[in-house]
């Protein structure tokens, strides 16, 4: 009943009645990296040094060597007595060094000058900057450090991306006496606040998704979600439309409501417009697969790791990060998002096995396995979404398939595209921001997978075991004529379990790919600029 009540109050527009974006937002913002009040201030910095190459001893980053100077060598000192090497990620923590900074954290930072790597897809100099903050910040942390001054390490922006990524928790359930405590973070000796504010944005929208997803189900139902959304977005000067049954059920999004309708959590599909740029323009159309729990409907999954499945709303939850950090940014370009929220829940009103549903675009669509509902929610919002806002380029964000798991593993989320400009842009930004993504093939094959069938058109598990590139042919029956990538986050978007990146956390949610998306929109808006 309360779930109902609250999505009665919320169903309609919301917007921001002040225009601005930035200043408010950026305050806004960067509290949420503010300390709670203390009895007294407790500073610490973080100071890079990079590799030893042959017999040249270890060397400090520009702001490492000023640092030094200041405390009249006794880092360079300590750094010889006790053997650090430079190694990337690998460093001490020395206390009482200074006068005003505690503790001084001294993390490697690798090879000097490294630059983009064609082998590894990604630009190592960016990475390795989000690592040695992401690895110094988090160990000044659990040192007691109230304020945490990082060295931009040359690289100012991904120096705040990782660490405010690696200082995040979710805390919400623990009581406030045993909460880790979260840092001030501030940028040390570097005259690049900008970029320093846009990382903490990054950082700051991709933990926005991280705890989402990792709210337990019972406190991140669609319509508490539909809630957190209004209030993070609102702010910012966002249009959110939140729209109810009554709705959903006037445009006959009937996949939609074949998975929702096992559920007593009433459905919830957002509408959430971002404009950046003329209003007549068209918009690149994001869709989230916003599952709030799938429990496998009636083809129920294994109990060992039901609790992991919270995180099936993973999709929108990036979404609504993304929308946020373009906001904040600036970006000048119009982004729509379409989030359909629901469960996916096993009762006596719950779709069976083998139903069929008639789709928007007059196909049908056969339900044969319930625990692959993403698809099946993602559908007919997906058809929609299409035809009203009229996009210039479709990009859907869903956890839809465990073959990326085996496949991929925690390194990239699978990507498919019907556009090669679209792929390479996405490949490039994953480059940048070291959540790097890998092409899986659609081709015919897969199509011819999915149907044809004698009493079906589509269907939705398709026939043999390569579950992601069955699922993404399904999506691409429904984008006729548009540009068109899905991203599937199966393997990086919910917990990671093996060899987590340094600056995030290992078995909880990771809020991946947001700020690669971020950057992709930004490539987009601006694609003179580097």
């Amino acid at each position: 009943m309360h779930s109902v009540r609250l999505l009665s109050a919320l169903c309609g527009r919301f917007q921001c009645t002040a225009p601005a974006r930035c200043g408010a937002l950026a305050q806004l913002q960067l509290r949420q990296y503010a300390a709670e009040k203390c009895d007294s201030v407790i500073k610490g910095v973080v100071v890079g040094v990079y590799a030893k190459e042959g017999d040249r001893p270890p060397k400090m980053t520009s702001s490492g060597e000023k640092f030094d100077d200041r405390v009249q060598g006794k880092i360079t000192e300590l750094i010889r007595e006790t053997g650090l090497k430079g190694e990337l990620g690998k460093g001490r923590v020395f206390m009482n060094v200074d006068a005003e900074f505690r503790a001084v954290a001294v993390v490697g930072l690798g090879q000097e000058g490294v630059g983009f790597n064609d082998l590894e897809m990604i630009d190592e100099g960016m990475e390795n900057a989000r690592v040695a903050a992401g690895v110094g910040a988090r160990a000044l942390q659990l040192q007691g450090c109230t304020d945490v001054f990082v060295d931009s390490m040359e690289y100012a922006e991904q120096a705040a991306e990782g660490s405010a990524l690696a200082i995040y928790r979710y805390n919400t359930n623990r009581r406030r006496r045993d909460r880790t405590h979260i840092p001030k973070l501030e940028l040390y000796d570097s005259p690049d606040s900008d970029a320093w504010t846009r990382g903490l944005f990054k950082a700051e929208s991709q933990n926005l998704a991280r705890r989402l997803a990792d709210t337990p189900a019972n406190q991140m139902t669609p319509s508490i979600f539909a809630q957190s959304t209004v209030d993070a977005l609102c702010p910012c000067g966002i249009s959110v439309e939140v729209r109810g049954m009554d709705w959903i059920e006037s445009k006959n999004l009937s996949s939609f409501l074949m998975v929702a309708k096992g559920s007593c959590e009433p459905p919830v599909i957002l509408e959430i417009s971002y404009c950046g740029t003329a209003p007549e323009d068209k918009p690149i159309l994001l869709l989230g697969k916003g599952l709030t729990f799938n429990s496998g409907g009636l083809c129920l999954r294994p109990k060992n790791c039901l609790s992991m499945y919270r995180g099936c709303m993973a999709g929108a939850a990036s979404c609504v990060g993304v929308i946020r950090a373009a906001a904040a940014l600036s970006l000048p370009v119009n982004v729509t998002a379409v989030l359909p929220l629901c469960e996916n829940m096993a009762s006596g009103m719950a779709a069976k096995p083998g139903d069929i549903v008639s789709l928007l675009n007059g196909k049908t669509l056969g339900f044969v396995d319930v625990s692959k509902a993403g698809v099946v929610a993602m559908a007919d919002p997906l058809l929609y979404a299409q035809t009203t806002f009229k996009p210039r380029m479709v990009v859907d964000v869903a956890t839809v398939g465990y073959a990326v798991c085996p496949a991929l593993g925690g390194a990239a989320a699978g990507i498919f595209s019907n556009s090669n400009f679209v792929y390479k842009q996405f490949e490039k930004a994953g480059g940048l921001t070291g959540d790097r993504v890998w092409r899986l093939p659609l081709w015919r094959y897969y199509k011819e997978l999915i149907s044809p069938n004698e009493t079906f058109d589509i269907s939705n598990r398709g026939r043999g075991p390569a579950s992601s590139c069955i699922a993404a042919a399904v999506l691409h029956e429904l984008v006729p004529c548009v540009d068109w990538a899905h991203l599937d986050i199966r393997n990086v978007g919910m917990l990671t379990r093996y060899n987590p990146l340094p600056y995030l956390l290992k078995d909880r949610m990771t809020g991946r790919p947001t700020r690669t998306i971020v950057q992709f929109l930004f490539q987009m808006a601006c694609p003179d600029r580097k």
